[in-house]
């Protein structure tokens, strides 16, 4: 019921409410704010979080600090729906990457229907719920002391020869310098690397498209088409509707009437301008998909509303020129390194084409492994990139930048940063290093149950 008269607005006594101001001005020459520690981690996305939560683990002091003003990286902000590559081959395979993944997946599992197992034919992919991974993020990180820096641009950092010594960051707030022993670049786009003057690379070819996904809702999961029916009905209609991509991805947790659809290309470049308006045509483009998905399958999505748009989805942009390159030959051939720290079975997915993407599965007792000498850019002791910015090439990267290895990667990025100290992570005991990762590495569960 609404207040009959404007004095009713007024407090019982004038001296309950203070409505005092006061004039400030920022003075010209204003001091950053300092923070210092034993790990930085720059960028909160899959490779990030593992990193920080595994170093935060080993009793280390740590920073965590993402451009973002939440944490979770492209796994949440973006809707990324799946969690790829954690598992071997085959419709039952056994889990790849462990330690806070196994404290994910059991927290994740409890919730209703935050995760479902998809058993395909080639190998196990999990859905989940961006919602409750996001808060599990931030409550890992809150639980573990992690010192976190949100909105953070990273607009300067001091090197001194081989080390990186400290990182200026522009905020909303104020400017921060934060100082630590050792770094890690989860950034995606190697931007502490190149912000450090390391060399690294990009495509010299057809860019590598992102994705705009988006969350729908209301529709009728039993009438859900195949995967081969969208893609088929999307490269009759393309021209019609127009479509630049012609296969869909829709994912679907039974039971909650909601997919994340995963049906757009987009350009994802390194210009600001560029970058801000692909933002825009990308949600442009998914608005086509949406629509073609209720005009062709109109008993699924005919009641489709769009709950959400995800950021902008980037598979590959720029990484680090590393000691060494992961090659697309030692993918196919399961290479095992002698430094590896990680291991993946996902199959070369390079979207390098507007229409579609190359995509090569291996066998079911496949398994390739990443090396540590790919994390470290040539040239720097301090400073290991975890994620999408290791050092490959082209299709090799595109089979190990999935959510399971990433989480590797930052497991062995924080280790091996704690084994270094305040030494080089290039004369670390790689063989001391691989213990402690040895469930990464070797472990082998027996194949569990259909969830």
């Amino acid at each position: 019921m609404g207040l009959a008269h404007s004095d009713q607005l007024q407090p019982e006594s004038e001296g309950d409410v203070d409505t005092g101001t006061r004039v400030i001005r920022r003075q010209p020459n204003a001091g950053a704010t300092r923070v210092g520690g034993d790990i930085c981690v720059v960028g909160s996305g899959a490779a990030g979080i593992s990193a920080a939560l595994e170093a935060a683990r080993l009793g280390r002091k740590v920073v965590l600090v993402d451009g973002l003003p939440a944490l979770g990286g492209q796994a949440v902000n973006s809707i990324i729906g799946t969690f790829c590559g954690l598992y071997s081959n085959g419709t039952h395979g056994y889990q790849f990457t462990h330690g806070v993944v196994d404290d994910m997946l059991r927290v994740l599992g409890a919730l209703d229907k935050a995760l479902y197992y998809r058993h395909g034919p080639v190998t196990t992919v999990v859905y989940y719920d961006e919602v409750a991974l996001g808060r599990w993020v931030e409550e890992s990180v809150r639980a573990a002391g992690v010192t976190v820096l949100l909105g953070a641009v990273l607009r300067h950092v001091e090197r001194d020869g081989r080390r990186v010594k400290s990182l200026e960051f522009a905020t909303r707030y104020g400017d921060v310098v934060v100082e630590a022993t050792g770094y890690v670049d989860a950034t995606g786009d190697a931007a502490l690397a190149w912000q450090a003057g390391f060399d690294c690379r990009e495509s010299a070819r057809a860019p590598v498209y992102g994705t705009q996904m988006v969350v729908v809702e209301g529709i009728v999961e039993d009438k859900h088409p195949s995967r081969e029916e969208m893609a088929r009905r999307m490269t009759e209609e393309a021209a019609r509707y127009g479509l630049l991509r012609q296969n869909a991805v829709s994912f679907v947790i039974p039971g909650r009437g909601v997919a994340a659809l995963n049906m757009t290309h987009t350009d994802t470049p390194l210009e600001p301008l560029a970058a801000s308006k692909s933002a825009l045509d990308g949600k442009a483009q998914a608005d086509l998909c949406v629509r073609f998905l209720r005009e062709v399958f109109p008993e699924c999505f005919g009641e489709a509303r769009i709950r959400a748009y995800g950021l902008p989805g980037i598979r590959q942009t720029r990484w680090i020129v590393g000691r060494h390159q992961l090659t697309l030959d030692e993918v196919r051939a399961g290479h095992r390194h002698a430094d590896a720290i990680g291991r993946t079975a996902w199959p070369v997915e390079l979207h390098d084409t507007g229409a579609g993407y190359k995509w090569q599965t291996f066998p079911k007792d496949h398994a390739h492994y990443i090396p540590l000498g790919a994390l470290i850019p040539a040239g720097g002791d301090n400073l290991l990139a975890a994620g999408r910015c290791i050092d490959a090439d082209l299709a090799a990267l595109s089979s190990v930048r999935v959510m399971g290895p990433c989480m590797a990667m930052g497991a062995a990025a924080a280790h091996a940063l704690d084994l270094a100290g305040s030494g080089s992570v290039n004369q670390i005991d790689v063989a001391a290093l691989q213990r402690r990762l040895s469930d990464n590495l070797d472990r082998k569960d027996a194949p569990w149950e259909i969830q």
